[in-house]
């Protein structure tokens, strides 16, 4: 279903972690929709997901381009996960509509409580545990009729969301719904090379730098994600309008939330300073032209990124900015900002 080797290799995990190095986990639930025990049938199915994480936000897309809207339920998750003070512990996220967030002086209206279930459930790790699992993160695909857990790695979900979109209640005609991973052998080729590049040096990349403790790590995950950026700006500087010729694909879905997040994000939290999105002409219109997609915009929220990402800080405030040439994700809307 998904290609393994965009998955962070886990040789000497604690060792590496020890010496400062980012080292993203495995995620345990590998079934698919399309499986005997998960028919793909419309209205089973509901995501858990937090609008800031972009693992989740390339989910969200999914569901969103391939019209899946109305036939795949969803929850969002408060951006900040659960303080020290919390009585199940820090650090978890929660289903919490009413909590105020600190950038907007109130509650997020994208916010939800846990419907998936129909628990009323808080925390995304009860619906682990109740299958016996220590895990807690988002995404998760959900199963309503069985009550179980399907899958929780982000790249599986979106190549079966494209595989099963007619029997799952895609609201778009066939003929007119977007193929994610057309069965093109020469196409897919290049989707699964551009997946390995965009995961380990872009997606994964940004957290190697903005997580890492250590400065050779850290400048090592610096110079791989910024010489991608050069690498995409050439592919795209022959007028294809997207990443591997005229179609929107999976390549570009998984790209996009991480430069989404770049600018006003990721330039300061991540310690990517190294150029803004805006200084690569051909690479800004990319962003702009996928922005501007149907369902794309509605799937993600820079408030919830800059609220998670900033208000999880070591003093929870959130910067104003960007504000020149203005503010994001107004942006987006305006592909002749890019740096001539």
């Amino acid at each position: 279903m998904s290609d393994r080797s965009t998955e962070e290799d886990q040789t000497a995990i604690r060792q590496r972690r020890a010496r400062g190095e980012f080292v993203r986990g495995v995620s345990g639930f590998r079934h698919a929709i399309g499986d005997p025990e998960f028919p793909a049938e419309p209205g089973r199915y509901h995501l858990f997901v937090a609008l800031n994480c972009p693992w989740c936000h390339r989910v969200t897309l999914a569901r969103s381009v391939l019209g899946l809207q109305d036939s795949i339920t969803m929850d969002v998750a408060f951006p900040n996960r659960t303080g020290d003070d919390d009585p199940e512990g820090p650090n978890l996220w929660e289903f919490a509509p009413d909590r105020i967030a600190s950038l907007t002086g109130a509650v997020l209206p994208e916010c939800t409580a846990e419907t998936g279930t129909g628990k009323a459930l808080r925390l995304a790790r009860q619906i682990y545990r109740a299958e016996g699992s220590d895990e807690q993160s988002v995404p998760i695909l959900y199963d309503k009729i069985a009550g179980r857990i399907v899958n929780n790695e982000s790249a599986e979900i979106i190549r079966m969301l494209d595989a099963q979109a007619e029997p799952l209640g895609s609201n778009i005609a066939t003929e007119d719904r977007l193929r994610l991973f057309p069965e093109v052998k020469a196409l897919r080729q290049d989707i699964r090379e551009l997946n390995d590049l965009i995961y380990t040096t872009i997606n994964n990349g940004a957290y190697k730098a903005g997580f890492s403790s250590d400065q050779k790590v850290y400048e090592a995950a610096f110079d791989a994600y910024f010489a991608t950026f050069e690498k995409l700006e050439e592919r795209l500087s022959d007028g294809r309008p997207f990443l591997t010729g005229d179609r929107f694909t999976e390549a570009d879905l998984r790209l996009f939330p991480t430069l989404y997040r770049h600018d006003p994000v990721y330039y300061v939290r991540m310690k990517l300073n190294g150029a803004r999105v805006l200084d690569y002409p051909h690479l800004w219109r990319w962003l702009c032209r996928v922005y501007a997609l149907p369902g794309v915009a509605e799937a993600g929220s820079l408030v919830h990124c800059r609220q998670g990402y900033f208000g999880r800080s070591w003093n929870h405030v959130v910067p104003r900015g960007p504000i020149r040439p203005m503010g994001y994700p107004e942006a987006y809307l305006h592909a002749e900002l890019a740096v001539k």
